[in-house]
This record gives structure tokens, C-alpha cells and sequence, in this order.
């Protein structure tokens, strides 16, 4: 008699800066999300497959929800959160124990109407003790149905294998979705953009980081003299952003491009020639056609 083949998407969804996607990471087993301590951090939809013979679980990590958006790119963030709520299997909405419950916060209204299993996945509880966590539990569950209450620490991988046997026992029996080897929709111009961004996110003070964004135009494989080349352009709102991006006499693109170059190495296992480069784009969180470019509009 032949196994049942399980398969299903799970939709991640919370603040930002809750640990979403370390979990996403923790989960996959790739570097599927940048990761810094800045909020705002993920600002697409992004999806992480793992696959076995017997199972494939498609992960979506979405933008954290922004309660009150400043400008017409993070209103199309919170509409990818949105969108999450419409096509799972299972839904799993990831707290930081440390941080108080949000009333108001609309994304956590919508989970009294979730009618698939939902998971209430408490991250960070290695910097808590029990009678925090316990506290914690009690006061969620008091706000909606939760199929299933997992604490864990997503930097520290604790409590992370048993999430995952978690959402196995709620997938339905399904097909394959993607190749088994794949895991993940986006291309690697994609996650190079993202590792540019993350070192943005690192190396830039205010608002600097929030205003830019990176664009991967040119990617060229040499395998000749094997290295890959790649051109890539970050995108800022201001002429005095420029500046801070570039620094005195080049100095801070230098190390961002060191350290961008060092991590894409990593990511494609081969050496990679980088070139960045820097452009205005007055007001471009507000511009529907440059949204709809860098992919926060269809």
C-alpha cells in the first residue's frame, strides 16, 4: 500500500521584529529571509518549501503588519499580510513572549475569524522564565481558538522540530507543488537584493535604511575564470541620502559592498565580482509605478 503524500502551505504571520523570519530559517533550512534587528526588515511576501518523499509544506513569510502605514509601499505590505489569511492550511500567527498583547492591533482581531488550525507560536522564551510564559499563554488564549500553543527560541532552533511535526499532523493529503529540490519561489537575484538590503539595514543609521531599495539589473556568470558578476543599484528617495549611502570619498558603499560581497559568496557558493551603484528616485514609496517595479504591485 502506497504512503499518503501530505502537502499544504502554512502562512506565517506578527509584528515586526517578532522573529518571523528566523523561524522561516529555523523551518527551511536555507537563508530564505535577511535577518537584523531593525524592524520592517521583510518586505515581501516570501515563500520556503521543504519537501521529503512522503511530504512538501510550503511556508510564506509575510511583511510584519504595520498598524499605522506612513506611506503607500507599507500599505501594500500590509496587504500582503492580508492576502495571507485567504489561501492556508494552516496559519501560524509568531509573538514575542517579552512584548505585551496589542488589542488594537488589527491583524489580531482577524484571528477570531480563522477557521483553519491556528497556531499560537511564542518565540523568545529563552529570555523568560516559566511563570512569564504561562502568563503569556493564558492571556492569548482569551483572544482567539488556537489549535495549537508552541514555545520556542527560532535563534536557537529549541522547540522548532517540534513545530514542524506539529504541522504535519494538520496537512492534508495533497500533490507535489514545486520540484522536490526547490526550496523556494524566488529567484537568486532576489535574496542577492535582499543580502544588499540587510547590510543597508546593518551599516546605516534612521531613516536611511527604510528609504532604499535594491535592485539586481545585471547578473553574469563566468565560468571561465569562475566568479559571477553582478550590477545591482540602490534606489534612495533623497539627493542628501545618496551621499550618506557613498560616504566621504566612497568609503561607506566600499564596505557595504565588502560586506554584501562576502555573504552573496556564501549564498552562491562561488566568487562574485559586485558593483553597486546609487540612484534618486524622488518620493518612491509613494509611486505606483516604481511599487509596481520593485514588485509591491502586481
Amino acid at each position: 500500500m502506497s504512503t499518503k503524500h501530505l502537502s499544504g502551505f502554512v502562512n506565517i504571520v506578527g509584528k515586526p521584529n517578532v522573529g518571523k523570519s528566523t523561524l522561516m530559517n529555523a523551518l527551511v533550512g536555507e537563508r530564505m529571509s535577511i535577518i537584523t534587528n531593525k524592524p520592517q526588515t521583510t518586505r515581501h511576501r516570501i515563500v520556503g518549501i521543504v519537501s521529503d518523499e512522503n511530504h512538501q509544506v510550503v511556508f510564506s513569510d509575510t511583511p510584519g503588519f504595520i498598524k499605522d502605514p506612513s506611506y503607500e509601499m507599507q500599505e501594500n505590505m500590509n496587504a500582503f499580510v492580508n492576502s495571507t489569511f485567504k489561501d492556508a492550511d494552516v496559519m501560524m500567527v509568531v509573538i514575542d513572549v517579552t512584548e505585551a498583547y496589542d488589542a488594537e492591533n488589527p491583524l489580531f482581531q482577524r484571528l477570531k475569524q480563522v477557521e483553519i488550525p491556528l497556531f499560537l507560536v511564542i518565540n523568545k522564551v529563552d529570555l523568560v522564565d516559566d511563570k512569564k510564559l504561562l502568563q503569556t499563554i493564558t492571556e492569548w488564549q482569551a483572544h482567539a481558538n488556537f489549535t495549537e500553543i508552541v514555545p520556542i527560541s527560532a535563534i536557537n532552533e529549541a522547540g522548532t522540530a517540534n513545530l514542524f511535526d506539529l504541522i504535519l499532523k494538520y496537512m492534508p493529503e495533497g500533490p507535489v507543488y514545486y520540484p522536490k529540490d526547490q526550496f523556494t519561489d524566488r529567484p537568486e537575484r532576489f535574496f542577492i537584493s535582499e543580502i544588499i538590503r540587510e547590510k543597508i539595514l546593518l551599516l546605516y543609521q534612521q531613516e536611511i535604511p527604510y528609504s532604499c531599495e535594491v535592485i539586481v539589473d545585471g547578473f553574469e556568470e563566468d565560468n571561465v575564470k569562475k566568479i559571477v558578476r553582478i550590477h545591482a543599484i540602490i534606489y534612495v528617495s533623497r539627493k542628501s541620502q545618496k551621499g550618506i549611502i557613498i560616504g566621504n570619498k566612497g568609503a561607506a558603499i566600499k564596505r557595504l559592498g565588502t560586506d554584501a560581497r562576502k555573504d552573496i559568496e556564501k549564498f552562491l557558493d562561488s566568487r562574485v565580482y559586485l558593483e553597486l551603484f546609487v540612484k534618486i528616485r524622488d518620493n518612491w514609496r509613494n509611486d505606483d509605478k516604481m511599487l509596481k517595479s520593485f514588485g509591491y504591485k502586481n
